[in-house]
């Protein structure tokens, strides 16, 4: 009888968790058995591990063979126990060094012997070095998890480059700079200086938005240009955000280039595409965003119950998704965009056309929404029509790129004054320094919006905001009628 035991781990949210992959050959009857709470795709393991040794060269044992995924009680997910499993029976059979046990083995195998990656490769980078251990994964997921600078990462080709032990350390993979996005530019909009003013705010204080107005007022045109005038992603908002996209199985590129994630469902999104769910659990669009805006084009036509299910995220910056098998959490901080028509037929305050809506339709329509998630919204604006001679003319807009210095630069005031976006309470009165004039402003326009005491910190929030893109310290006046001013609509 011999036995290997083989580090790796399983996904649990955007978290990896360790598991030792248990490898007993023993004499007996000729059996391939697999435990430990494994689902189809682990269980499938055992076809793909065996036809990837023969195409390898290596031979299948002609024993039983007992897999055991510990800790048992956790279950695991996906096809990334492909190469565990091999390495730990070529291991137990002496095919290959036991040197190979001495690195976390994650990936997926291919039956002609091949590795490929599997998703959430960052997240198994993560957790490889709090356990003092290389990565011993694909080749082609090496740029990716080499994000992580404290894991060392072993790329393999193929199953039969074990012979010689493991692999050496990965090389660095190119730091070049991939090809440059193309996005839209706020130049592109003619007009609406308003709208353009109250996206400037809402991206120096990573506020949300809500654009309502007729059909072809620029509310889609101009919430899709938000992202060309965010500040890139940090390093700590680059990791996190791209741990997301990894364990998604999405493409990376954008948000290693600092591109902060603009997501857009449609409108027929369900509660679980929204904000994450499933078997096993995947995170939602809220999640996806995370660092990012979160765009909800025509607001009222989502799901009620999905739109509701965002108000957790918008108050704390993550979800918590409880299922039998657990609590599951995923990181939700994002701006929330959204825009929408005033009544169904589009054209309530319209100056162009008039509205053929009856009033009890107009009130259903816009309570679909809710009252709760419109008072997690920071700020709200009224788009009119930009006039056609506007539209034909060649003047020049102001582009993204001026736009987005001014948005770094209030950023970088408030980071430097130590002021957390999500500032509240007594922190944020001390941090808005009101005197009594201005105080007195807040309090009328409390009083004139019926706002509770979360739109009062919200108003406070987008003065800040305010404040910050003029470069000053206080608020004033003139900083709070501005916010309330986006509070009338809600």
């Amino acid at each position: 009888m011999t036995q290997a035991v083989v580090p790796s781990s399983t996904l649990v949210g955007v978290e990896a968790i360790a598991v030792e992959v248990q490898v007993d050959v023993s004499a007996g009857l000729p059996a391939f058995t697999i435990v430990g709470l494994g689902d189809t795709a682990v269980l499938e393991a055992r076809d793909r591990v065996r036809a990837a040794m023969r195409s390898s060269g290596f031979d299948f044992p002609n024993a039983r063979v007992t897999v055991n995924l510990a800790p048992s009680p956790v279950r695991k997910h996906g096809t990334g126990f492909d190469l565990p499993i091999a390495v730990g029976v070529l291991a137990a059979t002496g095919q290959v060094p036991r040197s190979v046990l001495g690195a976390v083995s994650v990936g997926e195998l291919a039956l002609d012997g091949s590795v490929r990656s599997v998703p959430g490769m960052l997240a198994h980078a993560i957790v490889a070095p709090l356990r003092g251990l290389p990565l011993l994964t694909s080749g082609d997921a090496v740029r990716a998890a080499q994000t992580v600078r404290e894991c060392e990462i072993r790329g393999l080709g193929s199953l039969g480059n074990l012979r010689a032990g493991l692999p050496g350390v990965a090389a660095t993979s190119s730091t070049a700079p991939p090809p440059a996005l193309t996005e839209p530019d706020f130049s592109e909009v003619r007009g609406q200086s308003s709208a353009k003013r109250a996206l400037e705010i809402a991206a120096a204080g990573g506020l949300g938005l809500l654009l309502v107005g007729p059909p072809g007022s620029a509310k889609t045109m101009l919430a899709r240009r938000l992202p060309s005038i965010l500040p890139p992603l940090d390093d700590a908002e680059m990791l996190s955000t791209a741990v997301v996209h990894s364990v998604a199985g999405l493409d990376l590129d954008g948000v290693l280039a600092g591109v902060r994630p603009f997501r857009a469902p449609h409108h027929t999104a369900t509660t679980a595409g929204l904000v994450g769910g499933g078997t096993p659990p995947r995170p939602g669009e809220a999640s996806l965003a995370h660092n990012g805006v979160l765009f909800l084009d025509e607001l009222p036509e989502f799901s009620p119950a999905a739109l509701q299910a965002l108000r957790q995220p918008l108050e704390d910056g993550y979800l918590t998704l409880v299922r039998a098998e657990g609590r599951v959490r995923y990181p939700a901080s994002f701006s929330l965009v959204a825009a929408m028509n005033p009544c169904p037929c589009g054209y309530l305050g319209d100056s162009e056309r008039t509205c053929t809506c009856p009033p009890t339709l107009v009130e259903r329509y816009v309570g679909r929404v809710g009252g709760p998630l419109m008072d997690r919204i920071d700020m709200t604006l009224r788009v009119g029509r930009t006039d056609t001679s506007r539209l034909l003319t060649g003047s020049t807009e102001e582009g993204s790129a001026r736009v987005r210095e001014r948005v770094v630069a209030a950023r970088e005031r408030t980071r430097t004054r130590g002021l957390p976006r999500d500032l509240s309470g007594a922190a944020l009165l001390r941090a808005c320094g009101l005197d009594t004039e201005t105080r007195r402003t807040v309090e009328e326009a409390a009083r004139l919006h019926r706002l509770s005491g979360r739109g009062v910190t919200r108003l406070l929030r987008v003065a800040l905001a305010i404040a910050d893109l003029a470069g000053e310290e206080r608020l004033t006046r003139p900083h709070i009628l501005e916010a309330s001013g986006y509070r009338g609509h809600s």
